[in-house]
């Protein structure tokens, strides 16, 4: 919006008379009035003297150049085929025959043994709240099991409890929230006795936050003296490690490997020794996880190589070629979906960390509510803003040494990202009751299927009974019948 020569001289009367009454936070305000997002201040003789602080505190907290260096290069890019030499990776493929499986036991004893050792820590990334899932607060407080309705931070506790019985040892857990979910998450832990973990085994930490932005690239506002802010995307672990002291805290624990997942994946198979195994026995940097695409056009990340080194590709960069580029047996050439599944090491976060590298960001569009001129909330029916996020992947590119393990998507990846539809509630639900139903079937029960192979019926299985199907084959009653609604 251009403004009047008045406007401007207003303008800057009304910087220099904030410089003048809050001196120490001159730059902050000179920053943002020559950046052009002065509207912030526009309520500004309504707001009490604590909002006044507040306002200038967050304020000052925000790189304005940065904002509008990533507003133009990163919303007004249009995406492009991914640059360089194209080949899929080297994948561990799901064992079939007994060479395989006797290389996959061998990984398993070494994944067992680093565990043992108190070498591996987890850690969840929970900065996101629930507000597509229609609750208000954490992503992981949502109620998800089949019966019980433990919700998915529950659900993850005890499987860590489980795995913690199995091989009698005490993992560190390192939860990663957001600003905004951080009282909440740890709240909700501290109400629920930490669902059965010694508490001081369990450490929060915030990443960082970056502002919302319209479609324009001026910031939003979600009331007069606040400005919208948002999570910096899951890649900001690599900051928040350093920043917050977590590294030092697993160097100081022994700490060699950190095994990292998203909380709304409800099929985790968190700390999996399996996994852990590969990643040590290869002396890996970083490993991944990843599951067949469903079809070409599945919009997942997708590993390739990219002249030699592992890279996350979105699906809009590969060539239509290649997203359909086929292998003599006819499957998918670039086929290994990434599914946010990762073993990273202490000492490749230590060399990131050294050389300094900035990981980029990615322009999300979205839906966000906002704080209009009229002093009323706007609830959009169409995206309006823009959200800065970085992702963890972009550090495979500094990756010399990776594993890339392919796991069965039914059996470890069921995200609940959406109410309704493909990856919500409803279908990660089925997702786990399917899950337990096929234990069930391999271990000679009868369990019933609709056409489509779903069960018919609710099942679930507490971690803490059975972590695993093997485990379940030895605890299950033998005379047990499935009668539509069964709770172990």
């Amino acid at each position: 919006m251009t403004l009047s020569d008045s406007s401007i001289i207003n303008k800057n009367l009304d910087r220099i008379t904030l410089e003048a009454e809050f001196p120490a936070y001159k730059s902050s305000i000179k920053k943002a009035f020559e950046a052009g997002q002065a509207h912030i201040l526009d309520w500004w003789d309504e707001l009490t003297p604590t909002e006044k602080t507040n306002l200038l505190n967050r304020i000052s907290t925000i790189n304005f150049p940065l904002i509008k260096d990533l507003f133009n290069d990163t919303l007004l890019k249009v995406p492009q085929p991914a640059q360089g030499n194209i080949t899929p990776p080297q994948i561990i493929p799901i064992p079939k025959d007994d060479a395989e499986k006797k290389i996959a036991q061998r990984a398993r004893q070494i994944g067992e043994n680093s565990l043992q050792k108190g070498e591996t820590a987890i850690i969840t990334v929970a900065g996101g709240d629930g507000t597509r899932l229609g609750i208000n607060g954490p992503k992981g407080v949502f109620p998800i099991t089949p019966i019980a309705g433990k919700s998915i931070f529950q659900l993850h506790a005890e499987k860590i409890c489980a795995i913690q019985k199995r091989y009698n040892i005490q993992i560190p857990w390192y939860i990663m929230t957001s600003e905004n979910n951080f009282p909440a998450t740890q709240n909700y832990f501290q109400s629920h006795q930490f669902f059965g973990l010694d508490s001081r085994q369990v450490r929060f930490f915030n990443q960082g936050m970056l502002p919302v932005v319209d479609l324009q690239g001026n910031l939003l506002m979600d009331s007069k003296s606040t400005i919208v802010m948002s999570p910096n995307g899951h890649g900001g672990i690599i900051i928040a490690l350093r920043e917050k002291g977590i590294l030092d805290d697993m160097k100081m624990r022994g700490i060699k490997n950190i095994f990292y997942h998203q909380v709304d994946n409800v099929l985790i198979k968190i700390a999996d020794p399996l996994f852990i195994g590969y990643h040590v026995m290869d002396g890996a940097e970083m490993s991944l996880k990843v599951v067949k695409k469903s079809h070409p056009e599945e919009k997942v990340g997708v590993v390739v190589n990219v002249n030699g080194r592992l890279h996350v590709i979105e699906y809009s960069e590969l060539s239509k070629e290649d997203m359909y580029a086929k292998n003599k047996d006819g499957t998918l050439k670039y086929n290994a979906g990434n599914i946010a599944i990762h073993m990273i090491s202490i000492d490749f976060l230590e060399k990131i960390h050294q050389m300094g590298e900035a990981i980029p960001y990615h322009a999300a569009i979205k839906k966000v509510p906002f704080f209009a001129e009229d002093g009323s909330i706007v609830n959009p029916r169409k995206n309006n803003a823009v959200k800065f996020e970085s992702f963890i992947f972009d550090i495979l590119k500094y990756v010399r040494k990776g594993v890339i393990m392919e796991v069965i998507r039914e059996e470890e990846f069921s995200p609940v990202k959406n109410m309704e539809g493909e990856n919500s509630p409803a279908t990660s639900r089925q997702d786990m009751i399917n899950l337990f139903g096929r234990w069930l079937r391999n271990a000679g029960f009868s369990i019933p299927a609709d056409h489509q192979g779903n069960v018919i019926g609710l099942i679930e299985i507490n971690p803490c009974f059975a972590l695993d199907e093997e485990e379940l084959r030895n605890k299950v009653d033998k005379h047990l019948q499935f009668n539509g609604n069964l709770s172990l």
